[in-house]
């Protein structure tokens, strides 16, 4: 890897770094480090249905607080056709073992990461998450293109190990972010996008943060050969993705520029002739929509509120537009506080060529979990 490969690397696989570091806080079995093996082979599980100790199993439990700082509780229910489905879950960069690459060791910033992306998901399938040997916080600094392999290829093989003894034929929903869409986007275009079985079995892939590519104005083509971007809610064997940000990403952005940031680590170059993918989860078209997120009540209080349940959201505080300009795609989320509003708003807390990435998934939780759904529903 060249050392401005090097560099990109460092700062992109960074970006779910702090998703972890900071949502650990309060999170379920934080404290615990288990060692799940399925029993026919030596992949680690982080979710598994047949573990009694489950992160992606957590209680879903809910509330909402309005402008005004009024509450109501919320419980999601499963679907009855859960169990039909799969979602295969990726997580971003959270290991903090002192190596380049992560060992197998279920820890406390691996089951963090799954509660805060991947529980909610439990509610529309069962959700199986595959520990995988990533490029490690510490490792950052000194990774090179063989540590990438060594991540991918332990995600590989626990793919193989999930179709062989555990898929059993149904239909799958892909979900990765940061590193974790980066590793999804490589086995997506190696395992699935050149098979036609393999793709019927696709619901939707969601990858956020990790740059899924086009050639300009087109839906395909780039990334993924046969594999489109959304246009709809209904519509299925594609792909939903976006880089959230508050203002339009800089020239050094790390997402939403084609071939440059966090496209370095699934090997995308393109820069200039593609351009990164933007669906709106909302309205999957280029009109703004009003996000559901979901926070991790324990850090994201509200000044004057008392929230019980493990799950907070704030309802019609966020809007989001896919936007287009000066050679970047992105998720425009925009605050729509009203006055005297005690709801916490989000910020660019790592600076503006980060913008919204540690919290690209919750912004729009919500939303995601029900375009899951309505694909669900959809898929033939």
């Amino acid at each position: 890897m060249s050392g401005r490969a090097a560099h990109l690397c460092r700062t992109a696989c960074l970006a779910g770094v702090v998703v972890a570091g900071v949502l650990t806080v309060g999170a379920p079995g934080a404290g615990s480090a288990t060692r799940p093996f399925h029993a026919a082979s030596n992949t680690v599980w982080l979710c598994n249905p047949d573990q009694a100790a489950d992160p992606c199993s957590t209680s879903r439990a809910s509330t909402a607080v309005t402008g005004r700082g009024a509450t109501s509780a919320r419980l999601a229910p499963t679907s009855s056709t859960a169990s039909r489905f799969d979602c295969f879950y990726v997580y971003p960069t959270v290991s903090k073992e002192p190596g380049v690459n992560a060992d197998l060791t279920v820890q406390a910033a691996e089951r963090a990461a799954a509660v805060v992306q991947a529980s909610r998901f439990s509610q529309r399938c069962t959700v199986w998450a595959p520990m995988y040997r990533q490029v490690t916080v510490a490792g950052l600094g000194r990774a090179t293109r063989s540590a990438l392999v060594v991540a991918y290829g332990s995600l590989l093989s626990a793919w193989k190990d999930y179709l062989a003894h555990d898929n059993h034929g149904r239909p799958i929903i892909f979900i990765g972010h940061s590193q974790g869409s980066a590793m999804l986007i490589t086995l997506l275009q190696t395992q699935v996008d050149p098979s036609p079985s393999l793709r019927r079995r696709m619901v939707s892939a969601i990858l956020l943060g990790g740059n899924v590519q086009v050639p300009a104005g087109r839906v395909v083509g780039g990334t993924f050969r046969h594999i489109p971007a959304c246009g709809s809610a209904s519509q299925t064997g594609c792909v939903i993705a976006y880089s959230s940000f508050g203002s339009p990403p800089p020239a050094n952005s790390l997402f939403g520029r084609a071939g440059r940031g966090v496209s370095v680590l699934s090997g995308q170059a393109g820069a200039g002739a593609q351009q990164v993918v933007c669906v709106n989860p909302v309205t999957f078209s280029a009109r703004v929509g009003s996000l559901q997120p979901f926070f991790w009540s324990a850090t994201s209080p509200t000044p004057g509120v008392r929230v019980l349940t493990p799950w907070v959201t704030f309802p019609g505080l966020y809007t989001a537009q896919c936007r287009r300009s000066g050679g970047a795609s992105w998720l425009q989320v925009t605050a729509t506080p009203v006055p005297g509003d005690p709801r916490p708003t989000v910020s660019a807390s790592l600076g503006p060529q980060w913008g919204y990435h540690l919290i690209d998934v919750n912004l729009a939780l919500g939303n995601l979990v029900t375009d899951v759904g309505l694909e669900e529903a959809a898929y033939r």
